[in-house]
Parts: structure tokens; sequence; C-alpha cells
């Protein structure tokens, strides 16, 4: 595994986030993709569609409220010889200033023929930002990324 096709991979896939760019984020998500998410305690499950939908929604929501994505990378945490988990925290600043609440993603990519896609997400919803501060400065599960080749 290439530590450097990882980061690139992890770091176009942050950008399009940023960018609002439904049409290049698409491209990081597996169409065999799940996810679960935990929002107010209620469990749902969804998959590419799903995803998509919710994409486009939250894209559409940044962009009407002039608002910019805020995106912490917590960790990076190698899983198998192809698959890696990227813990994100993420949340919308308007007019300069971060909501108080967040989304905290762990998302696993897997390598297969065309590049590294997001294949299982699990994400806890409405995460107060003060909560996490201390991770978002970084913890000890942002391991090398050369781990990744053993």
């Amino acid at each position: 595994m290439n530590d450097q096709t990882v980061r690139e991979t992890l770091d176009a896939f942050l950008q399009a986030w940023e960018n609002s760019s439904l049409i290049e984020l698409e491209s990081f998500i597996s169409t065999n993709y799940q996810a679960r998410e935990v929002r107010d305690g209620d469990i749902a499950e969804f998959g590419y569609e799903g995803s998509i939908e919710g994409w486009k929604q939250g894209f559409e929501y940044v962009k009407g409220s002039q608002g910019e994505w805020e995106i912490h990378e917590v960790g990076v945490i190698p899983m198998k010889d192809h698959e890696f988990m990227a813990v994100l925290y993420a949340t919308i600043k308007i007019n300069g200033k971060p909501m108080e609440t967040g989304n905290l993603f762990f998302d696993t990519f897997k390598k297969v023929e065309d590049g590294w896609k997001l294949v299982r997400s699990y994400i806890e919803t409405g995460v107060k930002g003060d909560l996490v501060g201390g991770a978002l400065r970084g913890t000890d599960l942002k391991i090398g990324l050369g781990e990744m080749n053993r």
C-alpha cells in the first residue's frame, strides 16, 4: 500500500467536501457503500443513494447559507492491507462562526481496481465541538500510514 496515494486520496476527498462539490465527492463513494447514522438517539442505515442525497442536501444548505465547512482530521487508522479509517469531525461555519455541534465520521476507505473508495461509515450527529476539542488537535490514533504496508 502506498502511503502517498492514501494521503492524496484523503486530501482530495476532503477538498471535494470543503468545496461542496457533489460531482467530485461522488467519485469517492463506492456503489456498495453502507452507513449507519445516529441522530438524537435514533439509528438510520442507508446505502449509496441515501448517501448521495444526504451530501446533496448538506451542500445545498452550506451554499444557501453562505457557509463553509470546517473539517478536522482526528485520526487515520490502518484497518487491513487495503483499508484505512479516517476519523473526521465536521461542522459548518456561518459568518465565520462554527455551529455549536457537528458530526463525527468514522469513514472506511478500501483500495479497489479504480482507486480508493469510501465503503462504510459510522456517523454520530450533534456532537458538541467543545467536547471533542482535544481530539481536534489530533491524537495518538494518527499513526504513520507506513504501518499499513505490513
